[in-house]
């Protein structure tokens, strides 16, 4: 069974991480799957942006954590981890078009990661974002900094302070909140407009924004 299921629509493609039993975990299947996908999106001249969501109830909880235990015992599998991580995370923070999270969901630790990764994230009314993390492991600045500035940034990752949607929405976190069953409706609503843009102007556009976020992309703990 695939772990990411990709939808092609009309100059669009809907990437769905397809975990639901697993909360959608970022497994090093789950992050290849999506790195292998981004990269050949990128090259498909009638795609003009990219969303990403999760199945079921969950957008993604995080990294995989029985992974992280198998990495404590066989180096091996660790390096294979953290340079899947690795890969990962550059795909996101340098993907050339529009990348838009739909998060449907709870969206914690690595799933946070990713949401931030994206250009734009809409939001369900349930959606949830935190770091609970932050009580063992140092945690992923830039990309949130860039997005919410420093002193939410500071606030969210050094406290672990939980946001729902109304106050991801306050903070500028999100940029559309809707009801569940009305998210991909709006998920597709600002996909077409994406859609609807000259792709070279896009891509201008969002070499600019990765420019301007000035994000280094090197190993994942150090961004």
């Amino acid at each position: 069974m695939p772990v990411v299921n990709i939808e092609r629509n009309h100059g669009w493609a809907l990437l769905t991480l397809d975990r639901p039993e697993k909360k959608n975990a970022l497994s090093i299947d789950v992050r290849d799957a999506v790195s292998v996908a981004l990269e050949e999106l990128a090259e498909d001249s009638d795609v003009n942006g990219v969303a990403i969501t999760g199945a079921g109830d969950d957008f993604c909880s995080g990294f995989d954590l029985k992974e992280f235990e198998r990495a404590g015992i066989d180096a091996e599998f660790d390096r294979a981890l953290w340079a899947s991580s690795d890969r990962f995370h550059h795909r996101l923070l340098a993907f050339p078009l529009p990348l838009i999270a739909a998060v449907n969901g709870r969206a914690l630790a690595g799933g946070f990661d990713l949401a931030v990764c994206c250009d734009v994230r809409l939001a369900s009314t349930n959606a949830q974002f935190a770091h609970p993390e932050f009580t063992w492991s140092d945690v992923v600045y830039a990309p949130l900094e860039a997005i919410v500035g420093g002193a939410v940034a500071r606030d969210l990752l050094l406290t672990g302070r939980p946001l729902d949607a109304a106050a991801a929405l306050r903070v500028g976190l999100v940029a559309e909140l809707a009801a569940p069953e009305a998210l991909g409706a709006a998920l597709a609503s600002t996909m077409d407009r994406i859609a609807a843009a000259p792709r070279d102007a896009l891509m201008r556009t969002k070499a600019k924004a990765i420019r301007r976020a000035g994000i280094e992309l090197g190993p994942t703990l150090q961004l």
